[in-house]
């Protein structure tokens, strides 16, 4: 396949992390586990916990104002808002509204959520792309927002250590001098779609005093199903996004992942023949931040300086649907 000539350009992130900081030794008093343990299946050290009176419009909107701010622009130059997040702060109206609120860009444009999960913010991006592809936007704005603490059962030890909250942002504008986003790939399979799950609280079975009792409003994962599935998923859809731009294994200056488990990351890089020292990891301090962990990981990357002009970039996530993802694209 004959590369695309790039479209659009990430021209600024940023990102919001909550000061509240739980360790492993803090899980340690909730639930029958260990700082050691959890180190050595998840890599995961500690992560950011919002607090109670704090939302994920909240969030996203601290991250939205920091990214706008990077890019030396203002809420009146946004033609489109699209946030990706599991964890809106309630059912109606979309947190893309509320952040639009929030920022001052209320009938300055339109806004609108996508719910992809882990993969939302890759799945955003691409719908940006497309936007300004089609003429139809030039200045957009992603926001990943997530407060995984709010739905997660804090008794179930399988699931309670992996997640985080926090939040990431992006510009999207259209492409100059040949950067931008070289390929992306896209994929889901609904057939899966009970390794991820929250049970209860949708059209289909409503919130009552029984679900609410036996927890079926909290997230539900089967672990090893889904790390069998994740590593297949990513590194698959790794290695097509490489072929769809035209690069090697050895063209990409960083791989930037899901943060969902280091073994996870370890496995997808191993089978997309990406060498450990070229992959940014920073799930030990912030543990799974759902579609939040991409954005906020580029930010840190570009902070740190592991990448900058011209670098070649390749990100891949997986999440609950199932949905995954890979997007390469070249700084």
């Amino acid at each position: 396949m004959k590369p695309r000539t790039p479209v659009a350009r990430i021209s600024a992130t940023a990102r919001y992390l909550p000061e509240r900081v739980m360790t492993n030794a803090d899980l340690e008093q909730m639930v029958d586990t260990s700082d050691t343990w959890i180190r050595e299946r998840t890599g995961i050290r500690e992560r950011r916990i919002a607090s109670r009176d704090t939302g994920a419009a909240e969030m996203g909107t601290r991250a939205a104002c920091a990214a706008l701010q990077k890019a030396g622009l203002s809420a009146r130059d946004i033609d489109l808002i699209i946030v990706s997040t599991a964890t809106p702060d309630r059912m109606l109206p979309t947190t893309s509204c509320e952040i639009q609120a929030a920022i001052g860009a209320s009938r300055r444009c339109f806004a609108y959520d996508l719910q992809a999960a882990c993969t939302g913010f890759l799945y955003a991006v691409t719908m940006a792309e497309g936007q300004i592809a089609a003429g139809r936007a030039e200045t957009v704005l992603i926001v990943s927002t997530e407060k995984m603490s709010t739905i997660i059962d804090w008794d179930d030890r399988a699931t309670c250590i992996l997640f985080g909250d926090g939040a990431g942002a992006a510009v999207v504008q259209p492409s100059t001098n040949g950067e931008g986003i070289l390929s992306s790939y896209h994929r889901s399979d609904g057939n899966l779609a009970e390794l991820i799950t929250r049970p209860a609280g949708g059209a289909r079975t409503p919130l009552t005093a029984d679900r609410l009792r036996r927890r079926e409003h909290m997230l539900q994962m089967a672990g090893p199903e889904v790390f069998k599935a994740a590593v297949r998923a990513m590194s698959k859809a790794s290695i097509r996004a490489l072929k769809d731009a035209g690069l090697e294994t050895g063209d990409i200056d960083l791989l930037v992942p899901h943060q969902a488990n280091a073994r996870i990351i370890e496995a997808t890089a191993r089978y997309a023949r990406v060498p450990m020292d070229r992959v940014f990891m920073n799930l030990d301090r912030y543990g799974n931040i759902s579609s939040a962990t991409i954005p906020v990981g580029l930010d840190e990357a570009r902070e740190e300086g592991r990448i900058g002009p011209g670098s070649h970039v390749l990100m891949t996530a997986f999440g609950a649907g199932l949905t995954w993802g890979a997007m390469t694209m070249r700084m």
